[in-house]
């Protein structure tokens, strides 16, 4: 869910508690209009280029990754694709959250690559010049997944291979490094992936929702979006980096320190102390770099 820095609390979360209440008079609405709204709600995308935008990075080289759909329209994930210099670099792959596409990440993306990581970001489709139709959570772990695919053909080494979430996306990340953990090489060598790094994400969309409005609906059953990464983290087997600003004031900190208590050895939690939602990678730079080299052995 990432933001800029100048929105107020209550314009962030708006949709979040316009779709708590959309639930809770709109159950007797047809089941798909009611979904069609909630992932309105949920991905609020903003279109066209964020206002603070000064140009793609150079050095970033941009290009379509090709989505079969078995529809007769061609849709594609567009990407950047940011290399670091030494070619043995380790390399990550960059999942943003909700509302702002590949636009508004250069701060994080370049923080990311200063780190010492080639960078492959991508706008889930839907966002951005990502064609397609609203976003689902389906759709977004799908594009996750053929992403990585493409991460896998520029760093072949399992070792340098990484997976970054923010905010939503945090809970993309964990989802794909599930189903990375899952899916082990049958030769017995360990996940295809060296680390998972998420910062300033949640346990669900729906424990997200009930910190923002007093209700007693029962969220947690009745969203259709469930982005549930407190119910996945225990099977995500690479080390996981958790980071969380503790001024966030969007999404608690509580929720990394409840998904770090989940999440297998080897972990770390990193907070922040005086970050925000977006800038930790920023006012924590030098503990973001020990925690990376730390855990990471890079």
């Amino acid at each position: 869910m990432t933001i800029s820095s100048s929105s107020s609390a209550p314009r962030r979360w708006l949709p979040l508690i316009l779709l708590v209440l959309f639930i809770g008079v709109g159950l007797p609405v047809g089941c798909s209009q009611l979904a069609q709204k909630e992932r309105e709600l949920v991905f609020n995308i903003e279109p066209g280029t964020a206002s603070w935008f000064a140009g793609i990075p150079s050095g970033v080289q941009e290009l379509n990754i090709p989505v079969t759909t078995g529809l007769s329209e061609t849709q594609y994930i567009h990407a950047w694709w940011w290399p670091v210099a030494r070619k043995d670099a380790p390399a990550a792959l960059y999942l943003h959250g909700t509302r702002w596409n590949l636009t508004a990440q250069v701060r994080r993306i370049t923080a990311l690559r200063n780190l010492g990581y080639s960078v492959l970001a991508i706008d889930y489709r839907g966002f951005g010049e990502s064609p397609g139709e609203l976003p689902s959570e389906r759709t977004v772990y799908e594009d996750a997944r053929i992403a990585w695919k493409r991460l896998v053909e520029f760093q072949p080494d399992p070792g340098k291979r990484y997976i970054y979430g923010h905010s939503l996306g945090g809970a993309v990340a964990v989802d794909l490094a599930r189903e990375i953990s899952k899916n082990k090489d049958p030769q017995g060598d360990p996940a295809a992936a060296a680390g998972l790094i998420i910062e300033s994400t949640f346990t669900s969309l729906a424990d997200a929702a009930a910190a923002v409005i007093d209700t007693s609906l029962p969220i947690r059953w009745i969203m259709s979006e469930k982005f549930d990464s407190i119910d996945k983290i225990a099977e995500v087997d690479m080390p996981v980096l958790i980071v969380h600003g503790t001024s966030d004031r969007y999404i608690p900190p509580r929720f990394s320190q409840a998904l770090f208590e989940k999440a297998r050895e080897p972990k770390r939690l990193l907070l922040v102390e005086g970050g925000t939602h977006t800038n930790s990678m920023s006012v924590g730079t030098r503990e973001y770099a020990r925690a990376v080299r730390d855990l990471f052995k890079l």
